[in-house]
């Protein structure tokens, strides 16, 4: 049986970074770039007309950036996992793309290999991150604040054995298939585990939940 490739749109103003984060993906014959757009507002009007699994952001971009594309897209009725590409931006443009639903972040320095697996990571669902991204988050002030009265290694030992290790797959940023898949769960099994788990952690979503599995490991 033939699966077909995951069909990513990808915004980017500088026209040799997205040139180039689009050959590295469709080298992959499991990937396909579908949208190949200069700023927000273009992405979001292709993203419209086509089906697409998975959405790389710029976070910084004339006329319309990342963190607005972010509202757009939600605006739009588009529910795609969207992931913001940096070099490394201000830790507010992190905490604010948090806060409007990215499911990751990751470097355009990335190796190749990574790029890709983080891509079909993302498309299934899961919260990814570029290791770097991920230890310099851990130290910001996103942590800082989700934390709340405990810390993270606090906050996961409370978790019930099978919670940890639903946690652990989600910081590796597995979908909620791959985690069932490994966990020999149903996916209407790992979501009520999810539930449970941001209630426990005081969290809104799996990015954050990611975020403190990722700390509690540091």
């Amino acid at each position: 049986m033939t699966v077909r490739p995951i069909r990513v749109a990808l915004a980017d103003d500088d026209a040799l970074v997205r040139s180039g984060i689009a050959s590295i993906l469709n080298f992959d014959p499991r990937t396909e770039v579908v949208v190949e757009a200069e700023d927000g507002g273009q992405l979001v009007r292709e993203t419209q007309s086509k089906q697409v699994d998975a959405i790389l952001l710029d976070i910084r971009m004339p006329r319309v950036d990342g963190l607005t594309t972010l509202d757009e897209l939600a605006r739009a009725g588009i529910r795609v996992p969207t992931a913001m590409l940096t070099t490394f931006s201000r830790e507010a443009y992190i905490e604010m793309a948090i806060a409007r639903g990215a499911k990751g972040f990751l470097l355009k320095s990335d190796a190749p290999e990574d790029l890709i697996r983080n891509v079909h990571a993302l498309a299934q669902g899961g919260a990814v991150f570029s290791p770097r991204i991920a230890n310099w988050l851990i130290r910001s002030r996103a942590v800082q604040q989700l934390r709340a009265r405990r810390s993270a290694h606090e906050q996961v030992a409370a978790l019930t054995d099978r919670q940890r290790e639903i946690l652990e797959h989600l910081s590796t940023g597995a979908g909620n298939a791959e985690i069932g898949a490994s966990l020999h769960l149903s996916e209407g099994t790992v979501k009520q585990y999810l539930r449970a788990i941001f209630e426990e952690l005081g969290v809104q979503n799996r990015v954050q939940a990611a975020l403190i599995g990722y700390e509690a490991r540091a």
